[in-house]
């Protein structure tokens, strides 16, 4: 990894940094001020890429000789997207809707070194299966995190084993990025076709 350009995560998510660190990358933090997007006729894996494209593409403009990683995580049941919450109404809401059920995890992740003019952009999706959760278990779940700023209103890592009963899948893509295909598709870059 120490052949790439410089690595910027476009993302202010204290989960997607922790979880780069781990796998062993150096990176810079930069926070994306791209609106997100969520436009019905598109589907989760559609909206999680655009959303990240548009956090990856607002960073390199300012950027353009780093290698730019921009992601997005949606939670969606049933054809419906949940983004974060509003209120912790909002939250318990959302926390009785999954409850008992099998949803989807997108995180759509795009890697943008402007200067080359490449990019790749994918989507991950695991599936997790919430545990029969009454009205006192989500709101004691409710207590031990801040689900406002996580879509869905949880997080695996927080206390998860109090809802979550089964995940299929990537666990980090539910955390917040599929790090096994980050890594995998930084490796496919030759770091000889960058203009630095």
């Amino acid at each position: 990894m120490t052949n790439h350009p410089l690595i910027i995560l476009a993302s202010v998510s204290p989960r997607r940094a922790e979880l780069l660190r781990q796998a062993g990358l150096t990176f810079a933090v930069v926070p994306a001020h791209a609106p997100e997007t969520h436009p019905e006729y598109l589907t989760p894996h559609e909206v999680a890429q655009i959303n990240a494209y548009r956090k990856c593409r607002a960073v390199a403009k300012k950027h353009p000789d780093a290698l730019v990683l921009g992601a997005d995580t949606i939670v969606c049941i049933g054809g419906e997207i949940l983004g974060k919450p509003a209120s912790l109404a909002a939250a318990e809401q959302m926390l009785r809707k999954l409850q008992g059920r099998t949803h989807e995890v997108v995180t759509g992740v795009c890697l943008l070194h402007l200067r080359s003019h490449r990019q790749r952009l994918f989507a991950a999706s695991t599936n997790v299966t919430f545990r029969e959760l009454d009205v006192v278990q989500i709101r004691s779940y409710l207590t031990r995190i801040n689900p406002l700023d996580k879509a869905g209103a949880y997080a695996i890592q927080e206390h998860g084993d109090r809802i979550v009963e089964n995940i299929s899948g990537s666990y980090s893509n539910v955390v917040g990025l599929p790090v096994e295909r980050v890594l995998e598709e930084l490796a496919g870059w030759d770091p000889a076709s960058y203009v630095v």
